[in-house]
Formats: C-alpha cells, sequence, structure tokens
C-alpha cells in the first residue's frame, strides 16, 4: 500500500524547547488510514494535523471501542533519529484491538507509514535534556449505529508532540496513594489491554488522591485489594533486600514494554529480579523490617518515575529518605542513553530512521 503525501499549506512556530509541557503541543502532520470490511485497511495518508469529522453516533462516542500506543522517537547527538524498540508497540496495539475486537493493522506497515512521518516531522526532536517527541499511535470505531455491537469501520491515526518530562517535577521521587476503594479491573478485563476505558476507569481514584496531595495512585488487585498491580500511569518496581520486584502479569497488569526492556537490562546486570504476586501487607512488612530500598515506576512517558513515599490507610512509606535511588538513576541514565544514541544499545532496540 502507498502512502499519500498531503502537503501542508502553512507549517506551525516551533516551540521554546526549555519549557515544553506534556502532551499539549502538536506537529504539523499526522498519519491516517481507513478500514472497512470490502476495502481493508487503506487510504494511508500523511496529511497536515487537523480536526476530524465524525457522526454523533459513531460507535467510539457511545461503546469505547478504541485502543492506543506510545512511543518516542529522538535526536541522536550526530543528528539522526531514532526510536525505542517500536514493534513492541504495535505488536501491542494489534494484541490491545484483539480484545478489543478490532481488525489487527500490518504491523511493518504501520513502522514503515511511522518512520515517513518522524523522518518528515524531524525538526520537531526536541533536543534539550529530558525531552523527547511522543508518538501516539491510535484506532477508534467509526461505524455510524447505536446498538452495542463490533463496529464494522475504523479509523487508524498516528499523531506526534513534542514534550519535556512527564511529571512536572521530573526525577524528583513521586508522592503516591495505595488505592483500597476503587478498582481499575479485575481478571478477565480489559486490564492487560491498552485502551481508553481502563483509564477513564482510574480517573476518579486520581482526582481523589490529588485532592490529598498525592499525584498519582498505586492500584491493588480488584478482586481482593490485597496484591500490588500497577501505578495509574505506569508498571512499578521494588528493590527490596538486594532484590528487584515487580507485579507478574496476571492478565490485569499493562504488559509495559519500558518495564520489559527494565527487566532485560537488570538481568544483563546480574541482577535478581521476580515478576510475581506481591502483597500489600508483604511490602508492609519488608517496609517496617527495613529490607524496602527503592520504589520506581516504569513508563514509555516517564522511563523511570522515583517514588519517595507511598501512602496505605494512613500510614506513609518513604523509601531512600524520599530521594532518587542509584538502581533507579542508573537504570534511568542507560535507558535514556540507549534512546537518544549516547550509550550502546547491546539489544537492538533501536530502529534508525534517518
Amino acid at each position: 500500500m502507498d502512502i499519500k503525501f498531503v502537503k501542508a499549506k502553512t507549517l506551525k512556530e516551533k516551540p521554546d524547547q526549555s519549557n515544553l509541557p506534556f502532551g499539549r503541543i502538536f506537529t504539523d502532520y499526522m498519519f491516517t488510514m481507513d478500514y472497512d470490511p470490502e476495502n481493508g485497511w487503506h487510504n494511508a495518508t500523511i496529511e497536515p494535523y487537523g480536526p476530524i469529522s465524525l457522526d454523533p453516533s459513531a460507535c467510539v462516542f457511545h461503546y469505547a471501542q478504541e485502543v492506543f500506543e506510545g512511543t518516542k522517537a529522538y535526536k541522536t547527538p550526530d543528528g539522526h533519529v531514532q526510536l525505542f524498540r517500536p514493534q513492541e508497540n504495535f505488536a501491542r496495539l494489534n494484541r490491545s484491538a484483539k480484545r478489543l475486537c478490532i481488525p489487527p493493522i500490518d504491523e511493518d506497515f504501520a513502522l514503515e507509514a511511522l518512520k515517513q512521518l518522524v523522518e518528515i516531522e524531524k525538526d520537531w526532536i526536541p533536543t534539550a535534556p529530558g525531552t523527547s517527541l511522543y508518538i501516539r499511535p491510535f484506532i477508534f470505531a467509526t461505524e455510524n449505529y447505536i446498538g452495542v455491537h463490533v463496529s464494522s469501520t475504523y479509523k487508524f491515526f498516528i499523531i506526534l508532540c513534542p514534550v519535556g518530562s512527564y511529571y512536572e517535577d521530573g526525577l524528583k521521587p513521586a508522592v503516591m496513594h495505595i488505592e483500597q476503594v476503587y478498582a481499575r479491573t479485575v481478571a478477565g478485563g480489559t486490564g492487560e489491554a491498552k485502551c481508553g476505558g481502563n483509564y477513564a476507569g482510574s480517573l476518579a481514584a486520581t482526582e481523589k488522591a490529588n485532592e490529598e496531595g498525592y499525584e498519582e495512585t498505586l492500584w491493588l488487585d480488584g478482586a481482593t485489594r490485597k496484591n500490588i498491580e500497577e501505578v495509574g500511569s505506569c508498571n512499578i518496581m521494588f528493590k527490596i533486600d538486594g532484590k528487584f520486584v515487580t507485579p507478574k502479569l496476571t492478565g490485569t497488569i499493562l504488559p509495559g514494554i519500558t518495564r520489559k526492556s527494565i527487566i532485560q537490562l537488570l538481568k544483563s546486570w546480574g541482577e535478581t529480579v521476580e515478576e510475581r504476586v506481591l502483597p500489600i501487607q508483604e511490602l508492609l512488612d519488608d517496609y517496617h523490617a527495613g529490607k524496602v530500598e527503592e520504589v520506581f515506576g516504569m513508563g514509555t512517558a516517564a522511563v523511570v518515575a522515583p517514588i519517595g513515599k507511598l501512602n496505605y490507610a494512613g500510614e506513609d512509606m518513604v523509601f531512600n529518605n524520599d530521594e532518587i535511588g542509584p538502581s533507579a538513576q542508573k537504570i534511568y541514565d542507560t535507558l535514556v542513553g540507549i534512546q537518544h544514541g549516547t550509550v550502546e544499545d547491546p539489544f537492538n532496540w533501536v530502529v534508525k530512521v534517518c
């Protein structure tokens, strides 16, 4: 399938790299593609970024049939452009799509489309410390119909935005609240799919946490509220008594690509990594015994998000004197170095664009 290019009449002014918000500024172009049963995925186009027109009865508005992804592009010191494990993102997009009954995309074609789009927009990639070009692929249902059923038509988009740190304070350790009332998902639900409904369902808990002075929510399992699962925006890792422990993928946790990369990185350094059920009571016991050394989030947006304090049932657990730990710092420096081309990539994670 060829990709059509529609040139913009005017181009936007590039933003100030020293003060980039996250997810507020978008580039000049976007990629779009349509699906219907007769033609499959077709009409691949790179066109000027702008509003889209949908019928008010489009299925996505009423039944939330949509999935999305998040990855990034980086510019190396010598001016080359590269992506970080984008094949993993398109594979996960298809796994999410299967769960939401959305037809799969051709992953190789999607990667080629992304490369072309990023090459066109390479001047939008910021180079200031802590910045990158965030990439958001997403698919949504468009059939005009009121009634609970699988849509017959869809749209696939890729949009780009230059971003700074996901958390305003960057690598300053975050303060989080462990949620005991609300549930994000349960076994058999859509927890392992990256779909908007999961995040919409988490907003009430996040708002409650923010009102109480916390930046984020750490979720427990929806069935028993006894086992740690993930943070609202990323996976989580604990360093306990010299070992790295992260909740295992049970179908209720997003299989994070940064999570996967960090596990591989730690093992390559000879560290012990345990992917297992982690009861909140075990964490409390280990904390009181002085065994919890570091806690940090892992995700595309933040890369590594150190957690300095977790509140559970009124008790504040403070880790590493509320400072970023040496392991989190080393992981962050290594991953960001690989992504930006300043550290060797022994895993072949990087995909060159131009």
